[in-house]
């Protein structure tokens, strides 16, 4: 389990990402989302919202490096970004 106030970092940003910093921010979470897209459903809501795309490893590195933990809410993350976010 991580403590609250921890970062949790989200690879993806739908409507289902949404729901999810929806409720880790009403448990105490911060919510950091990666996506190639901006302003989506999951960003409105999120503490920070990175836009870059999947094969940009450098802006994945950063991301990883910025969040205590990473889950996906997108479930075509290709396998080099995945590497990248160890």
């Amino acid at each position: 389990m991580i403590a609250p106030n921890s970062t949790i970092g989200v690879l993806g940003s739908g409507q289902l990402g949404r729901m999810f910093a929806l409720s880790a921010r009403q448990m105490g979470y911060r919510v950091h989302t990666f996506s190639p897209e901006s302003d989506t459903p999951t960003g409105q809501v999120a503490d920070t919202e990175t836009c870059a795309t999947y094969e940009d490893l450098k802006a994945v590195r950063d991301f990883a490096k910025s969040v205590d933990v990473i889950t996906f809410e997108f479930e075509n993350v290709p396998f080099a970004t995945v590497q990248a976010a160890e």
